[in-house]
């Protein structure tokens, strides 16, 4: 059990895979989104080249995968089971979206290990496949062409899995917004800048700091941006005291 990754007490199980090749492709899928463990039930040929080359360097989940000879074998120890199917069946099991799924399946994976099953490429999942499991996910797809080959719906689910898990992409130093503090900092040094220049007559100002503020407030000042201001700002003055001198 993991307890501090909930990735990694995720399993995906591929139910009798007809293509090696959606075998690679899923452990691809897999493992750009942080998960590694892959049970196959009865793939139909495995292992094979065609699944190591479609994985493209993901080896290493090809080489742990378990191969089980049932459904019940592959969700051994799992705590909750998600069917991961495009169609509606007539079973007694709740259906939810995928996104909806992962935030379900992340917050049990904090403490127990869960599996994701997803059928044979032309049939699906059959009814006793989803019967085992404790909810029916799918992928709103377009209903005028619903057809998502296996390894790309590993893929969405991997996605969502990851996003749920909180790891949306985090801004580098350069997009940090600037602070309250820093960016009132620069209006101070605008408004004395422009008024040594002459830009700004204090005597009548003409609301012309409030519209400067606007305009800056439109754009979220980012730190780096803040940087580059205040150095114009310092390079004006810089550049306009040798002046005096002359």
């Amino acid at each position: 059990m993991n307890t501090t990754d909930p990735l990694k007490n995720i399993r995906i199980v591929l139910c009798g895979t007809a293509h090696p090749g959606n075998i690679g492709g899923a452990a691809r899928a897999m493992r750009t989104m942080g998960i590694t463990d892959l049970a196959l039930v009865n793939p139909q040929r495995y292992p094979d080249p065609q699944a190591v080359w479609l994985a493209a360097g993901a080896t290493d989940v090809l080489e742990a995968a378990r191969v089980c000879t049932s459904l019940g074998e592959a969700l051994s120890g799992v705590a909750f089971a998600v069917a991961c199917s495009a169609r509606r069946r007539d079973v007694a099991v709740p259906m939810v979206d995928a996104r909806t799924a992962a935030g379900q399946v992340v917050a049990i994976a904090q403490e127990r290990p869960v599996a994701l099953v997803f059928g044979n490429e032309t049939s699906g999942l059959s009814n006793d496949e989803v019967g085992c499991c404790g909810l029916l996910a799918s992928i709103p797809v377009n209903p005028d062409f619903s057809s998502l080959n296996v390894a790309a719906a590993v893929q969405v689910f991997c996605y969502e899995l990851r996003m749920a898990c909180g790891a949306g992409l985090q801004p580098d130093k350069a997009q940090e917004l600037a602070t309250h503090d820093e960016v009132e900092a620069f209006y101070d040094h605008l408004e004395r800048t422009i008024t040594e220049t002459g830009f700004l007559n204090p005597a009548h100002p003409r609301k012309l700091m409030y519209r400067l503020r606007r305009m800056f407030a439109r754009t979220r000042l980012q730190v780096e941006e803040v940087n580059i201001l205040r150095g114009i700002l310092s390079s004006l003055i810089t550049r306009k005291g040798p002046r005096k001198g002359e």
